[in-house]
């Protein structure tokens, strides 16, 4: 592994958000690389979706810095960042709704990085390749807005990587699902990261968080409580005390967490 590939495609610096007296990010650093995926878990409450839209510029940091390939994106704006690569998802899907499943593809692919490669042409053979990358094949031509969850879900997965990211930030892409569809979502998540993708993903599930994440950072109260491999994550006291609770034991792997 050359110097290139180990420096983190993405990373967060003292990252502080203040909503007036409201400390809701407090001083979090977090560095990923490509082909690593970094779970992000913590409380309702604890600070993890405002930290997305901080990386992702839907809310601008009160302090601190964010870097894409080493360089700072502070003051870039949201299309600017996603421009340079960066992508998400939301814990609720957001879509076109009055659009084709194909068509919110191609409007998606139309903003990829590196566009005037390809122009039209390969905004349409972009679009092809995600939606049958998902799985979405035999819903081209079906309108988005009564799709059910998990194809919803996994749309606005492939119009995040039709903008041709460096990294990708999925907030709770798991979040309404069942067991099979988890498992599906979860190949999709791996053949990513094989596929060199830095990902971030906030995740309540902890049989997909556990068995995804190479490091997990652990919130609380907008800090950072914890960063660690998933089980050392699993075995520590404060994390079980303040997340993922004490009663069940060894079998945390196996629950998700409360509230």
């Amino acid at each position: 592994m050359n110097d290139r590939e180990l420096r983190p495609v993405l990373e967060g610096r003292a990252l502080c958000k203040n909503y007036g007296g409201l400390r809701a990010v407090v001083d979090v650093s977090f560095e990923v690389r490509a082909g690593e995926i970094l779970g992000i878990v913590g409380p309702n409450g604890a600070g993890k979706t405002t930290l997305f839209d901080v990386i992702t510029g839907l809310t601008p940091a009160t302090s601190g810095d964010v870097l894409l390939g080493g360089v700072s994106i502070a003051d870039a704006s949201v299309h600017r960042r996603c421009a340079l690569g960066l992508a998400r998802t939301f814990q609720q899907p957001t879509i076109a709704d009055s659009l084709t499943v194909l068509e919110n593809l191609y409007l998606a692919a139309s903003f990829r990085r590196n566009r005037r490669e390809g122009g039209r042409a390969g905004d349409i053979a972009e679009a092809v390749r995600h939606l049958d990358f998902v799985g979405l094949t035999d819903r081209a031509d079906t309108p988005a807005g009564p799709l059910g969850v998990f194809d919803k879900k996994r749309l606005m997965l492939a119009t995040a990587l039709a903008t041709n990211p460096r990294v990708l930030l999925l907030d709770e892409p798991f979040g309404g699902l069942n067991p099979q569809e988890i498992d599906h979502v979860m190949r999709l998540i791996r053949t990513l990261r094989d596929g060199g993708l830095a990902v971030v993903v906030i995740e309540h599930v902890m049989r997909a968080l556990t068995s995804l994440a190479d490091r997990v950072l652990v919130m609380h109260h907008g800090a950072e409580l914890f960063v660690g491999t998933p089980s050392e994550m699993l075995a520590d006291p404060q994390v079980i005390e303040v997340y993922l609770g004490q009663r069940h034991g060894a079998d945390l792997t196996q629950r998700e967490p409360r509230a």
